[in-house]
């Protein structure tokens, strides 16, 4: 099954895996080659890949995506969201302090509009914080 991951700035990867799952509004979703036609909300999380059935858990790819528009088709899944990191794109300890900021702007906030986006700053660094921990713990022996 092909799997697209694009982004604003184009396509961020494009290959053929096994299964994907991913976040949904719903909660997450493991998607699987002849997958029923759907369309649905991405929200901000982890998306996980795994290239070949016979692949551990320990080999899935990670991403994270802050929220978007998922397509399934029978062959083919297209995640369409603003920004995308691969989690070994992912600095651990940069993402820690620029989360650190975002909580601070998120408490010293003056009014609706700076609380609003240093809420979708705390997430986006929330989620890259437990992309990179998959990673990490991925690659434990």
């Amino acid at each position: 099954m092909k799997f697209q991951l694009v982004t604003l700035t184009g396509t961020n990867t494009e290959q053929e895996v096994y299964e994907v799952i991913l976040p949904t509004a719903a909660g997450e979703i493991a998607v699987f080659g002849g997958h029923e036609p759907l369309v649905t909300i991405a929200v901000p999380g982890a998306i996980a890949v795994r290239h070949t059935k016979g692949d551990a858990d320990d080999r899935l790819e990670y991403f994270a995506i802050g929220g978007g528009v998922i397509e399934v088709t029978p062959e083919s899944i297209k995640v369409l969201v603003d920004s995308a990191d691969s989690a070994d794109d992912i600095v651990e300890s940069e993402t820690k302090a620029a989360l650190d900021r975002a909580l601070k702007m998120r408490e010293s906030a003056k009014d609706q509009v700076e609380l609003e986006k240093a809420s979708q700053l705390v997430d986006r660094h929330a989620v890259r914080l437990k992309v990179a921990d998959l990673r990490r713990r991925r690659r434990r022996p």
